[in-house]
């Protein structure tokens, strides 16, 4: 599991009245932010993101509920956390440098070592070379880059964000977030989590791995949930227009049922292409995984192909196809075999069929389409033509006739489907070859 860093615990805000009424702005809310996460927090104005977002850092104190850093009371503990806010809030008699250092100077850092931490940080975010500069020298994005190296300076486990983008305009908007996700998985980044305030629906897409939407009178939770789209993110994927158009029935509906998250946002499938199945069979495959075995597990392919009298195009689907199924990986022209091959290769043909269905079902997204589609059928048959028709949009129609013969090869022989070549169709494997219980009831209820 991973490390909660902050952790909120039935946690309220509100505001008491004369008349002894009160106006609640945040209704009981459990949150937590893990290490390694981006988090992405949206809702409609008034709804309370950033009287939440105060209350997760400590700057201001829930009235109701607990707000724990690691475990503990944020009251009673020192929290490393920084914020970058939606306006600039620079010091304008301050040189670029003298921002960033302020921070550290508050800490009571030397000047030697603010100097130093403050100037890597301005190269870490692109500004190297304006550390002189004062604020009015800038533009709005290079502000803000100074915003983020002064907020990330003193080297935060939690850096919050206020909507940061939301005062620039949309070009510089959209290559600030495209370096700030690039800093974060090159790991460049000194922070162990991002937490950021956005009204922006695409940008929560975009860049979060977790989001949670917020209804308002009071604020509340209305769905927090994971991000499993891959990066890059491509906005016009429909795995992507799918959940901003949940998220924006979620914002636009606060009154009704919160809608059913689209199976897009979670299935690995709607967001990936077809491999380009290598023409290989699976009896190549075990040979070409039995013979390197034979040379210690690892082999150049090049020269194995020499070795073994074979034309390097000939060599290479079947290289291609133990990679693809995860039976050996390559790199720099070696093959290497895995252990799941090595156990392929040493085992006896049923195991190796089964450690071939798992392979090909965890690996190849045409099989496991297959695989699924005759599940949902009560007939236990789907037509060839419905898997032609979706390959035909991403090859041509040779190479596409050509797909459905590899995976009807795999597929049959790692027993996940049958395949009737007169009807054209995919069924599942005791459709074909009826058991001969099946055989003998069919005897029975004809007299023959």
């Amino acid at each position: 599991m991973p490390e909660v860093l902050i952790r909120a615990e039935r946690v309220e805000k509100y505001y008491a009245q004369p008349s002894e009424n009160r106006i609640q702005v945040i209704a009981p809310t459990d949150l937590s932010i893990v290490k390694g996460e981006i988090v992405a927090l949206l809702g409609p104005s008034g709804s309370g993101k950033s009287t939440l977002m105060r209350m997760l850092t400590g700057l201001s104190a829930p009235s109701a509920g607990q707000v724990f850093w690691h475990e503990k009371p944020i009251a009673s503990t020192d929290v490393n956390v920084s914020i970058v806010f939606q306006s600039f809030a620079l010091f304008p008699w301050l040189t670029v440098q003298e921002n960033v250092e302020a921070v550290l100077k508050a800490r009571g850092m030397n000047a030697d070592e603010r100097r130093k931490r403050s100037l890597k940080m301005l190269d870490t975010v692109g500004l190297d070379g304006f550390q002189a500069a004062y604020p009015k020298e800038l533009s709005g994005g290079m502000r803000q880059r100074v915003g983020f190296a002064r907020a990330l300076v003193v080297e935060p486990e939690v850096l919050f964000m206020d909507e940061p983008f939301s005062a620039l305009d949309v070009l510089t908007a959209e290559n600030l977030r495209s370096e700030l996700l690039e800093l974060w998985q090159n790991k460049t980044l000194p922070t162990q989590a991002i937490f950021i305030v956005t009204h922006n629906i695409e940008e929560a897409v975009l860049l979060a791995d977790r989001i949670i939407v917020l209804g308002r009178n009071p604020g509340r939770v209305r769905t927090d949930f994971k991000v499993t789209l891959t990066h890059p993110r491509n906005r016009k994927a429909v795995a992507f227009t799918q959940l901003v158009d949940y998220i924006y029935k979620v914002l636009t509906q606060p009154d009704a049922p919160t809608p059913q998250l689209p199976n897009a946002a979670g299935d690995r499938d709607a967001r990936r292409t077809y491999q380009m199945l290598p023409h290989a069979r699976p009896g190549g495959i075990a040979g070409l995984l039995e013979i390197l075995i034979d040379h210690e597990g690892k082999d150049d392919i090049y020269k194995l192909a020499d070795d073994l009298a074979f034309e390097i195009d000939d060599l290479l689907p079947i290289v291609d196809a133990a990679q693809l199924l995860g039976f050996l990986t390559v790199n720099e022209g070696d093959a290497a075999i895995t252990p799941t091959g090595t156990e392929f290769a040493n085992s006896e043909i049923l195991r190796q069929k089964e450690l071939f269905r798992t392979a090909a079902v965890d690996n190849v997204l045409l099989l496991r389409q297959i695989v699924r589609a005759l599940e949902t059928k009560s007939d236990g048959e789907v037509a060839e033509e419905f898997f032609h028709d979706v390959l035909d949009e991403q090859f041509s129609e040779e190479e596409t006739l050509r797909q459905l013969e590899t995976a009807i090869s795999w597929g049959r022989y790692a027993e996940l489907f049958d395949f009737d070549a007169a009807r054209h169709r995919f069924m599942q494997p005791e459709r074909l070859h009826p058991a001969p219980e099946e055989l003998a009831t069919v005897d029975t209820e004809s007299g023959e």
